[in-house]
């Protein structure tokens, strides 16, 4: 399967697992579009009957709404099976997305900002759902609305058909002109909408940064530039789109008064478009059923070209390259060895060079160095998350880049400076939503010197989780009974004691103290390394 088929498939996979929605889909927009056909000619009927002074029974003029009602009911159906439509489109899709996510090498994550691609998943899966439910679904009804109604208006007057037929195609040109101008303001506005979600996360992340060099005014104008470029492309569409509507109805009612004024004349023109009182009005409300599905086409345009936009967005995403890591031969003990390793997040910047440590089985090493001398860098590659520029890894018998995540937490566990919890209870932001057994939560709560907490809580370990429940130093616990209910064999500790008081830094101490008994252990924190009889500190430069 080529990249570029990568998008179809996906859909036709759901179209595949949704074959009697779409049937039902089929079946409802049939039934709307003949429903929407037989009002007009119930008054035609009774319009006919007024003129030659007839009387018209209940039955006809009931009738006559019972039509109307039932072509709004199966409209209404209709919208309600595109709706479900879209939404499982868009289902697919963002799953799509979130399993090529985990496939994507580090690197990606370092030339494309978190903003631009959380606008994939938000605003542009947004919009394929927008595709379907009021975008091509739509359109494809109104284009077959449109057709069934062209055939009643030639068996009534051909004059009008022939005119209608001959405005129809300038009228496509014109939408075609719309679409093309309202693509490009589309791609220009997502473009400056993943610039503007980059943006605030930044501002917030680094508001310190900005009031200590006096920033604020720099990154005012920068995202004033964003919001701009938005703007304009915005308005350019906007421009269009308020052309289009005008346009249609100025040139619906010159066809109705054409029609009128050769129906009514006295020439040869008269039979060529010769009504009569009720087809007459019956034609002036399929006329206006013509053009409605023509201006809803109108308005739908912004949609489908916002939604292309999308897809050429989608459509990069998944057609970036897999991450194929480079299996390196390891040695065979439980020893961690880094043997001449390299690595920069931009590979012409490396921050590690020609770096080569041995760890023995059971140490507790240090590492220590200047902030950004590459101590977290290091984590990252034992964990796996990133791989050498050159050298290799060998992580107790395992090139870390090589593990699968389920094999991941059995070998390693991290503990970081913050917490970060999860939805769910308690019990949850231990196990992680793995299975483990009570006796191997108990053992984890009692290392972490946490169990009596848990148990003063009102539903123990099923409390639903709330961090106002714990102070900071107990969720730095309860991250270490996170770490070792797995009983991992290497404890990586990423400056936890940073942010804490002397008395509550103590308390985790012990806990590590207790957690760490047959592990090897790594931390990135000088003053733990005095306290946990570090045997061996390696510095990096």
């Amino acid at each position: 399967m080529t990249k570029n088929n990568l998008l179809k498939s996906f859909i036709r996979t759901m179209l595949k697992q949704n074959k009697k929605l779409i049937v039902l889909l089929i079946i409802v927009i049939s039934g709307s579009i003949l429903a929407a056909l037989i009002p007009p000619l119930v008054l035609e009927k009774i319009v006919n009957h007024l003129s030659t002074k007839q009387s018209i029974s209940f039955l006809l003029a009931l009738s006559y709404f019972l039509c109307i009602v039932v072509a709004d009911v199966l409209e209404s159906l209709q919208n309600a099976c595109i709706t479900i439509f879209g939404q499982k489109m868009t289902h697919v899709i963002r799953s799509a997305l979130c399993q090529k996510l985990s496939q994507l090498s580090p690197q990606y994550f370092h030339t494309h900002k978190a903003g631009e691609i959380e606008s994939i998943f938000t605003n542009d899966g947004d919009a394929i759902d927008v595709l379907y439910s009021d975008g091509i679904v739509s359109m494809m009804a109104d284009s077959f609305k449109l057709i069934a109604i062209l055939i009643v208006i030639f068996t009534r007057s051909i004059g009008l058909g022939v005119l209608l037929l001959i405005v129809t195609p300038f009228l496509y040109l014109f939408t075609r002109w719309c679409q093309k101008r309202m693509n490009q303001a589309q791609l220009t506005n997502r473009k400056a909408i993943g610039r503007v979600n980059s943006q605030v996360p930044e501002t917030i992340r680094c508001m310190r940064m900005i009031h200590t060099f006096h920033a604020e005014k720099y990154m005012e104008e920068s995202y004033d530039k964003y919001i701009q470029e938005s703007y304009r492309a915005i308005d350019q569409g906007n421009i269009i789109d308020s052309i289009y509507s005008p346009i249609i109805l100025i040139t619906q009612a010159i066809v109705v008064a054409i029609m009128m004024i050769f129906a009514a004349s006295g020439t040869t023109y008269r039979s060529f478009f010769g009504l009569s009182i009720g087809s007459a009005v019956a034609m002036i409300a399929y006329v206006a059923n013509i053009f409605s599905p023509l201006e809803n086409i109108g308005m739908e345009i912004q949609n489908i070209q916002a939604a292309s936009a999308a897809i050429q967005h989608i459509q990069t995403f998944l057609n970036e390259p897999d991450w194929l890591p480079k299996i390196q031969p390891t040695n065979n003990d439980r020893d961690i060895y880094f043997d001449h390793v390299t690595f920069g997040y931009d590979p012409n910047k490396p921050i590690l060079k020609d770096l080569s440590f041995t760890i023995h089985a059971g140490e507790n090493v240090t590492l220590v160095g200047r902030t950004g001398a590459g101590k977290s860098t290091i984590f990252r590659l034992l964990t796996g998350l990133y791989e050498p520029n050159q050298g290799k890894i060998s992580l107790a018998c395992h090139c870390p880049v090589a593990l699968k995540p389920e094999e991941r937490r059995k070998i390693f566990s991290l503990v970081e400076q913050e917490f970060t919890s999860v939805p769910g209870t308690v019990r949850d932001q231990i196990t992680l939503y793995d299975t483990y057994t009570d006796q191997e939560i108990d053992k984890a709560l009692s290392l972490s010197n946490l169990k009596e907490t848990i148990m003063d809580l009102p539903q123990g370990l099923d409390t639903p989780m709330d961090e106002t429940l714990f102070s900071k130093g107990q969720l730095q616990l309860l991250a270490i009974a996170r770490a070792v209910v797995s009983n991992p064999s290497i404890l990586l500790l990423d400056e936890i004691s940073a942010n804490l008081d002397t008395k509550t830094e103590k308390r985790i101490i012990m806990a590590l103290q207790a957690s760490s008994q047959g592990r090897t252990v790594i931390s990135i924190s000088h003053r733990l390394s005095q306290n946990m009889g570090s045997t061996q500190i390696i510095e990096i430069k």
